[in-house]
């Protein structure tokens, strides 16, 4: 028999990026930050009171929407903490669509928008990306009742300016959500448009910038009124009392997430002119990764080699990205003994 509702028994599921167990590995295949997380981190871990642990966590997460607020320059109560940024998408979601409330997105992009819509039985609208990946018009004209743009988007790492997002908000009669996990490595962020617009959502992601991709911790920006109706979406205690007080270090120590960030975009450039070098098309990234596309070999074929010398890259077998292979940028000799490995296989 099959105990499951016919949507589910007929859905492929969400598929992570592969987590290899060997140790001896170069992992550039799930976008993780290569540096490890501020010291004032491990700190909060080596001093945690085990009372902390005996006890439920507070629901609202008030130290770290306190924390987040004085870095971004907004109000606690705009602020909601999700067990990471998926969360947020799940909650927001089951918060403004069912099976006559459409979710909208341009494409190619995150492949999990469309399987949370599987999961509640949504209707999706998928509006292709242009060549240059700017917004497309049609996005203004969708009878959606939620609309998401990845911006930096994945996993092109292309960027759509803030004018054009804030006009997108201005058309719709519904909500939109900026999903916003690769902002910290991207010259700008569409905040301000929380202050202008009570329809936009921020999506904000501790995993890339502050390396806490173990932790599983996001949240939310938004208007108050948009805060409250999805706090009645969100599980009781869904963050731990451990990641709202590792959460809250990170964030608060700007000075050594920035450092971070400027070496990771530093490699970026270093990664996309070799790899251009080498005959790949890679576009400008905003974002911790670049997407790379060659003319000669198919992306199986040099992602399957490269996984013969236990170098792991994120190959997308999805319309849009079936010769592209997406590489996040990791230390300095990561990065090279990747592109020696890549230089090995093109050469024979």
């Amino acid at each position: 028999m099959n105990y499951f509702r016919p949507n589910i028994a007929a859905m492929a599921g969400y598929v992570p990026g592969f987590q290899p167990k060997e140790l001896d590995i170069i992992k550039l295949n799930t976008n993780e930050n290569p540096y490890p997380p501020s010291p004032h981190v491990l700190n909060v871990l080596r001093n945690l009171d085990l009372e902390r642990l005996r006890r439920y966590p507070d629901p609202a997460g008030t130290e770290f929407r306190q924390a987040a607020g004085r870095v971004n320059d907004i109000p606690a109560d705009h602020i909601m903490c999700t067990n990471g940024g998926d969360e947020l998408l799940s909650i927001a979601v089951r918060s403004f669509c069912d099976k006559t409330r459409p979710l909208a997105y341009p494409t190619p992009t995150y492949s999990l928008y469309p399987v949370l819509a599987q999961l509640d039985e949504v209707p999706v609208i998928e509006i292709p990306f242009g060549q240059d990946y700017s917004l497309p018009k049609e996005l203004f004209n969708t009878p959606a009742a939620l609309t998401i743009v990845c911006n930096p988007n994945a996993p092109s790492g292309s960027l759509i300016n803030v004018g054009d997002l804030a006009s997108l908000a201005a058309s719709l009669k519904s909500v939109l959500l900026i999903d916003e996990a690769y902002v910290d490595f991207s010259p700008c962020t569409c905040i301000d448009l929380v202050r202008q617009f009570d329809n936009v959502i921020i999506l904000r992601s501790m995993s890339k910038g502050y390396s806490l991709a173990g932790l599983r911790f996001g949240y939310a920006i938004a208007q108050p009124s948009l805060i409250e109706g999805m706090w009645k979406v969100k599980d009781s205690y869904n963050t731990d009392a451990i990641a709202i007080a590792a959460a809250s270090a990170a964030i608060s120590d700007q000075d050594y997430v920035k450092a971070n960030v400027e070496k990771v975009i530093a490699q970026r450039k270093v990664l996309t002119e070799a790899l251009i070098a080498l005959g790949f098309k890679v576009p400008p990234s905003n974002a911790n990764f670049v997407l790379a596309e060659f003319n000669g070999p198919t992306a199986q074929h040099i992602y399957d080699q490269l996984v013969a010398k236990h170098i792991f890259v994120r190959y997308f077998k999805l319309p849009g990205l079936e010769n592209k292979l997406r590489i996040t940028v990791g230390t300095p000799d990561q990065n090279a003994r990747f592109l020696s490995a890549l230089k090995e296989i093109l050469a024979r």
